[in-house]
């Protein structure tokens, strides 16, 4: 499939099949298992989880891509194992309106890096939410989301907030045809779920946690706008700034209000 990548989409098509191992292991998938793959380019990626038996469900927004895809996958889209979707992997109604509602599925992709804080969002806060999301990241955002030690981040609490992150493997630049500027990660978000959100509003919770960020050297209290007293009742530094909290720590502030 000779199509150059678009720069406009933020393509660059991995080439690695290490890489490509990596990231399907990582998603453990199960025979007859629905997955969502969002931009499915040339295909590479889709043919190892069809191989594994999954039952692909692909989201491609580059028109020149489609027609290639139909035709390579020809016999999975006959027997009805890929379903091949036109359109924007941000506009969640479309391939979610394929898997119903009462079947699990999980996310593979390599996405255009520019739409990572996007597609989190969308997909983490849905009702029907993946139960494993699995993507390549840059390397510097995958670390942010991961961490650790008094060094998280607005995006980092919110992706905790929903499930367990991880980073699976590095992924150099050079894996990727054409190559970009910075190297990548294979990130796994694993135990997607609500239940942080059983006693906590979702709308009350990023509201205060935006607070909280919104000038991330200054102490929480101030941010805030808590009494010194409120934060040491519950158990929490009064010193403390945005970064130093744990997803624990920002239920209990909300609880405390």
């Amino acid at each position: 499939m000779s199509i150059y990548a678009k720069k406009s989409l933020g393509q660059n098509f991995l080439a690695s099949e290490g890489a490509l191992r990596k990231i399907v292991d990582a998603a453990k998938i199960r025979k007859d298992e629905i997955v969502l793959e969002i931009g499915p380019g040339k295909g590479v990626l889709t043919k190892e989880l069809l191989g594994l038996g999954a039952r692909v469900i692909a989201i491609e927004k580059d028109h020149r891509l489609i027609a290639p895809l139909q035709v390579t996958f020809e016999n999975d889209i006959r027997e009805k194992r890929f379903f091949l979707i036109e359109g924007d992997a941000l506009d969640t109604p479309t391939p979610l309106s394929l898997i119903p509602k009462e079947e699990s599925y999980k996310i593979v992709a390599n996405i255009p890096y520019y739409i990572t804080g996007n597609f989190l969002r969308s997909y983490l806060t849905l009702d029907q939410q993946p139960s494993t999301v699995v993507i390549l990241v840059q390397k510097e955002v995958a670390e942010r989301i991961v961490a650790k030690d008094k060094k998280e981040s607005l995006l980092s609490i919110s992706v905790k907030a929903y499930g367990e992150p991880k980073i699976v493997a590095k992924v150099p630049r050079g894996s990727f045809v054409p190559a970009p500027k910075v190297d990548s990660a294979i990130l796994a978000i694993e135990k997607i779920s609500k239940e942080n959100f059983k006693s906590v509003s979702e709308e009350k919770f990023f509201s205060l946690l935006r607070k909280g960020f919104a000038h991330k050297r200054k102490l929480l209290s101030t941010n805030l706008g808590i009494k010194s007293d409120t934060l040491r009742q519950i158990g929490l530094n009064p010193s403390a700034r945005a970064e130093n909290l744990a997803i624990g720590d920002w239920r209990k502030i909300v609880e405390s209000l």
